[in-house]
């Protein structure tokens, strides 16, 4: 474990060692000499990730990007407190971004939580995405993080935050009280695709379980079919997990559904391919529209109109964001 000198004794830091009582610990002066220095393999870091500790930067809160789905909410903004995800997705943006396949923790989030409320002040309202560049819940029994979220805006009813995941690891939320605020989105991908190009994330049957279990201690729990995948049987895929889904959770307790197709930058996918070249998801021959590749409008088009109609005979369209 690398951790920083200047937080080894950050409450936060001392919590998280904690959990690695046999771990062995080396002190850097920034966690970038270890992060982003030269010749790394993301992926074979990814079979024996590192903790890296480290403190925050200033300015750590920015806008959502326009290709991000704000559902209708005004002045949304996203922020990371964790860099990079304990699990491993084929089609994950973060092999095109970063170099290192190892976790970066920003222990001092109360830093963020100023930088937050500051915001929060000066707008009145605020939607934003917590669990941006990683997975919180997923790491949640290492640093407590979302926990830290739920305590933070418990009493800032304008501040609306959404946490999302592929994790089934909800046993914390079930004994606490929820939010309206507080909005838990699950992605979800069809069975087979969940198996092969999602590795170490929990189950598609656990990840509707979990649904299932929040949506009755009261939480407000979102769908997101994001990326939306094209392959062999895309119909069948698609169809029978989004009945199963129905056949499982309430329907009228879904608050909304997004639904995306599969997009990355030119230079994102380009990284991506040379580090996964027997990858089918990656090498479809996707077209580049203003620097992002996607699929053709053609294909586009279908792709969303069947999922929309198959979702229609469950939910009502004013639910559906696309």
């Amino acid at each position: 474990m690398y951790i920083e000198k200047k937080i080894l004794n950050n409450k936060n830091t001392l919590e998280i060692l904690s959990k690695f009582k046999d771990a062995k610990i080396i002190e850097i002066d920034n966690y970038k000499e270890v992060f982003s220095s030269n010749n790394q393999d993301f992926h074979l870091q990814k079979l024996g990730q590192k903790l890296i500790l480290a403190s925050n930067k200033p300015n750590m809160i920015y806008e959502g990007a326009v290709v991000c789905e704000s559902f209708e909410n005004d002045n949304f903004y996203y922020t990371s407190s964790i860099i990079n995800c304990v699990y491993d997705c084929e089609y994950c943006y973060l092999q095109g971004v970063y170099s290192s396949g190892n976790i970066v923790i920003f222990v001092d989030i109360e830093n963020v939580f100023e930088e937050v409320e500051e915001l929060y002040n000066k707008l009145k309202t605020l939607y934003l995405c917590v669990s941006y560049d990683t997975d919180l819940l997923a790491i949640e029994s290492i640093c407590s993080f979302s926990e830290k979220w739920y305590y933070f805006i418990k009493d800032k009813k304008d501040l609306k935050i959404e946490l999302r995941t592929k994790s089934g690891n909800i046993d914390k939320f079930l004994n606490l009280k929820p939010l309206d605020n507080f909005i838990i989105a699950f992605t979800l991908s069809p069975e087979n695709i969940a198996l092969r190009n999602e590795k170490y994330t929990a189950s598609f049957k656990n990840r509707v379980k979990a649904i299932k279990e929040l949506q009755e201690k009261g939480w407000k729990v979102r769908i997101c079919i994001d990326p939306l995948i094209y392959s062999n049987n895309f119909e069948k895929n698609y169809s029978q997990m989004i009945e199963y889904l129905f056949n499982e959770i309430d329907k009228e307790k879904v608050i909304d559904i997004s639904i995306g197709v599969f997009r990355i930058s030119k230079e994102y996918l380009k990284k991506m391919r040379n580090q996964n070249q027997n990858s089918e998801i990656l090498y479809y021959p996707f077209e580049c529209i203003d620097g992002v590749y996607t699929y053709s409008d053609k294909t586009k088009s279908y792709m969303i109109n069947f999922i929309k109609e198959q979702f229609l005979k469950y939910i009502n369209i004013n639910k559906i964001y696309i």
